[in-house]
């Protein structure tokens, strides 16, 4: 495996739970300003694969290397710490809360004051940011000030996304980021994924959507039965191509491991 220049790097994770094998040997490297799309069928582990990087399931197996280095991941406040965010399905967010809480929850400026005497939110400074947070993504989002349960499924996976990156993290992790949504609303979701990749991190979608991965993915990377069973520059590869690796009709005419286009 080459994992020259890769900010991220697995090789050889495997992870079990009792006598269920979710991952094998499994090799996958993120490189800075790269989107790398994770797909595979219902249970081929995807989201193992996406806790053991998030510090959510330790690996039983194998090693994680970041910015080319051997790390432990054992908490999601590791990941967090060397720099991966993780925007869940999900998307936690507070539907009675506006943008700039959303954004701060649980990391709230405090404006400075006297030594010992209560203090204040800094609400202007976080505001600020909040506004140049999403300029730099260039995201639909005008009013900082509104609540989140009053916005479009776009619009909440844009809030998601720009809180995962208040840390500047390297690599940004996002599972099934345009479920759920109309056409202009996934449209303004792999936009934004393709601000991400230009302003140079690292990115890995997980998605069953080929459509939406041929759109904005740089490779394909597809899991079957818990084990790698291809890795595809986007550039070189075809749904139909992905479609044989995820089902593995692939492996009866060729007898690879979705060779064409790995890396």
């Amino acid at each position: 495996m080459n994992s020259d220049g890769a900010v991220l790097a697995l090789e050889g994770v495997s992870k079990s739970f009792g006598p269920v094998q979710a991952l094998e040997g499994v090799d996958l490297q993120v490189r800075p300003g790269e989107v790398v799309a994770l797909v595979g069928d219902n249970g081929a582990g995807k989201s193992t694969l996406v806790k053991v990087i998030a510090g959510i399931h330790a690996a039983d197996s194998g090693k994680i290397f970041f910015d080319g280095q051997p790390v432990n991941i054992s908490s999601p406040t590791d990941a967090v710490e060397l720099g991966i965010a993780t925007v869940y399905q999900d998307l936690a967010l507070c539907d009675n809360l506006d943008v700039v809480e959303n954004l701060f929850l649980g990391q709230e400026e405090i404006a400075s004051g006297p030594t010992g005497a209560l203090r204040s939110l800094d609400e202007v400074d976080m505001e600020h940011r909040s506004h140049e947070l999403l300029g730099n993504l260039a995201v639909t989002i005008t009013d900082v000030r509104a609540e989140v349960g009053t916005m479009s499924g776009g619009q909440r996976q844009q809030v998601a996304i720009a809180r995962s990156l208040l840390g500047d993290p390297k690599v940004v992790v996002l599972d099934e980021p345009t479920a759920a949504l109309g056409v202009r609303q996934t449209a303004q979701v792999l936009e934004l994924i393709k601000q991400l990749r230009e302003q140079g991190h690292g990115v890995l979608v997980i998605s069953h959507n080929l459509v939406d991965v041929f759109a904005v993915a740089d490779r394909v990377f597809v899991l079957r039965l818990g084990k790698k069973a291809g890795d595809y520059a986007v550039g070189e590869t075809s749904q139909e191509k992905v479609v044989a690796a995820i089902t593995g009709a692939e492996f009866g005419r060729a007898g690879g491991n979705g060779g064409g286009g790995e890396q």
